[in-house]
């Protein structure tokens, strides 16, 4: 009896097909997860990174809240044109405090793991406003209004308690200070001594809008200019264990 003819077997067989299909998951499932109850932790520690900001997070809502995700991605490819084109590719470590992730499943506008620091906060406002009066080519809608909506961060502490519900190693003076630290962020006049204490030095104190109070917009370029500024790739040197 050849092998094609054993085959056949099983596929005028409901019962032994399931059988064996099951075998075959089982095996394939096995082979992948063991591995991972050998492994300390499954995300390689990187140096600088940090939990998002209260602003930060507030802007992070507001970019899934408004399906920037939906055209932009968050995740560079290890692979020559990606790397030549968004820099070094994107590690887990820098998505261990997103619930979700922003990795993306297609690209109309350009991913966005490496926008921080890239252009000026005029240039995001101004692009956010008309986005097609800075590259003509856009089909990205209008975001002016971000401008007009003013947030007063009264339920931001329960933003970074319900994160720290799901691991994010937000501490209780975190979500205590939380509603001081998403104020002061936007005012570099102010005390801003202890936002620096909880999150790090690495921490843009602007008004990113230019206009008085907090409003969406000044959110969501606060979280546009912290992506993927927190890691020095200069000096990473990935694990090669992993």
């Amino acid at each position: 009896m050849s092998i094609i003819d054993k085959h056949k077997i099983l596929e005028t067989n409901a019962t032994l097909l399931l059988i064996f299909s099951f075998i075959v998951v089982t095996i394939g499932g096995l082979v992948q997860i063991t591995p991972l109850f050998y492994l300390e932790n499954t995300i390689e520690k990187v140096e600088g990174m940090r939990p998002y900001t209260p602003l930060e997070l507030a802007g992070r809502d507001i970019y899934i809240r408004e399906g920037c995700y939906v055209c932009h991605s968050q995740m560079i490819r290890p692979m020559r044109d990606e790397v030549e084109r968004y820099g070094h590719y994107s590690l887990a470590a820098e998505s261990m405090y997103d619930h979700p992730h922003q990795w993306g499943s297609k690209r109309t506008g350009p991913d966005l793991a490496r926008l921080g620091g890239r252009y000026s906060d005029e240039w995001h406002v101004d692009h956010l406003r008309n986005p097609q009066a800075v590259v003509p080519e856009s089909v990205m809608p209008k975001y002016g209004f971000l401008e007009e909506k003013r947030i007063d961060g009264r339920y931001i502490g329960d933003l970074l308690a319900a994160n720290a519900m799901v691991g994010v190693p937000y501490s209780q003076q975190m979500i205590d200070n939380a509603e001081r630290d998403f104020r002061v962020q936007v005012n570099p006049d102010g005390d801003y001594d202890g936002l620096l204490e909880r999150y790090g030095e690495d921490i843009n104190v602007r008004n990113f809008d230019g206009q008085p109070g907090v409003s969406e917009m000044d959110a969501l370029v606060a979280y546009l200019q912290m992506l993927g500024t927190l890691v020095d790739f200069s000096t990473f040197t990935p694990d090669a264990s992993r």
